[in-house]
């Protein structure tokens, strides 16, 4: 019996092992122009791919069979195949392209378009802009409801989140939050909005519904310049209980709880770190770190950074699937 139950446990383990195998990342590398594809059972890159002038937004289509590029100097979106990695097509994005969203159901992209103003609604079947939606100045961080019900856009200069009705395309809230609003992430339950500002290095917790603010973490972080603690990339496990923080130039990434906004610990990384994102399992942490040109990969469950690997120049951005 005894013999039965150490296989099983053996068995079980064996099976999350590969289970944390089976994970891709990509990486976009803003100036060589390139994707860097990390192989998560050797946690080294196995293909670079090339794309369109300065990649920087990236997300997975909801299959998992394409990867969208936002590639800044073409004014465009690269859709890559992830079978072949090879670019096999692209789609309108209005200009200068930073970050987007893709909806829920597949079917629409929502993209920031920094010099305009403006963000692009693109039906992506039919390769076409469908509308454009006035928003305030510098547009950038992109986020949706997993609902699908509400899209959030933050516009750096204004120091605003633009909440968007995802249907009918009408700006339902400018929520006014600190200095320089980077990026946007929506709680799993689609009841709360997280909006992380670089200048003021810190991220605003705001309510969905009402879009009241309900909270604020303000971050420091021992023997750096508070100026240097700029809150950027955000990443949420999937139980919507922890959030992760890229703080830029100092090199570190928080851990908050997620309800309490808490800081529960922070991770040193590379330099400069932007872009971060989980596993599927939410075992891992992938951060882009854009001046030191590398990636750190970081166990959560051990806490620690378990892997520091170089990429292409200027690592912008990251995704992860499976």
């Amino acid at each position: 019996m005894q013999a039965l139950t150490a296989i099983a446990v053996l068995v079980l383990a064996l099976l999350s092992a590969a289970a944390v195998r089976a994970e891709t990342a990509f990486v976009s590398n803003e100036q060589d122009d390139t994707i860097s594809v990390i192989d998560g059972a050797t946690l080294d890159v196995s293909a670079t791919i090339r794309v369109g002038r300065r990649p920087r937004g990236l997300a997975l289509s909801p299959e998992g069979r394409s990867l969208y590029v936002g590639v800044g100097d073409d004014n465009r979106i690269d859709v890559v195949d992830l079978a072949t990695r090879q670019v096999t097509g692209s789609l309108p994005s209005g200009e200068d392209p930073e970050r987007f969203v893709v909806h829920p159901d597949g079917q629409r992209m929502f993209v920031a378009n920094e010099n305009d103003n403006l963000v692009s609604v693109v039906d992506i079947t039919n390769q076409k802009i469908l509308r454009e939606v006035e928003v305030g100045v510098e547009p950038e961080g992109m986020a949706a409801s997993p609902d699908g019900r509400l899209i959030v856009c933050t516009s750096e200069t204004t120091s605003m989140a633009h909440v968007i009705d995802a249907g009918t395309l009408e700006l339902l809230a400018n929520v006014l939050v600190d200095t320089r609003p980077r990026d946007a992430i929506v709680s799993p339950d689609s009841r709360r909005i997280f909006v992380s500002s670089e200048l003021r290095g810190t991220v605003t917790a705001i309510d969905a519904d009402s879009r009241a603010i309900v909270g604020k973490v303000a971050f420091s972080v021992p023997g750096v310049a508070r100026e240097l603690v700029q809150a950027v990339g955000l990443a949420l496990t999937r139980d919507g209980k922890r959030l992760f923080v890229a703080l830029g130039p100092a090199s570190r990434v928080a851990e908050v709880d997620a309800a309490t906004l808490e800081v529960l610990r922070l991770y040193l990384v590379g330099q400069r770190v932007w872009g971060i994102a989980l596993s599927p399992d939410d075992r891992r942490l992938y951060t882009a770190n854009g001046n030191s040109s590398d990636v750190s990969v970081i166990d959560l469950e051990r806490r620690k950074v378990v892997k520091s690997l170089g990429v292409g120049r200027a690592p912008w951005g990251v995704v992860v699937g499976p």
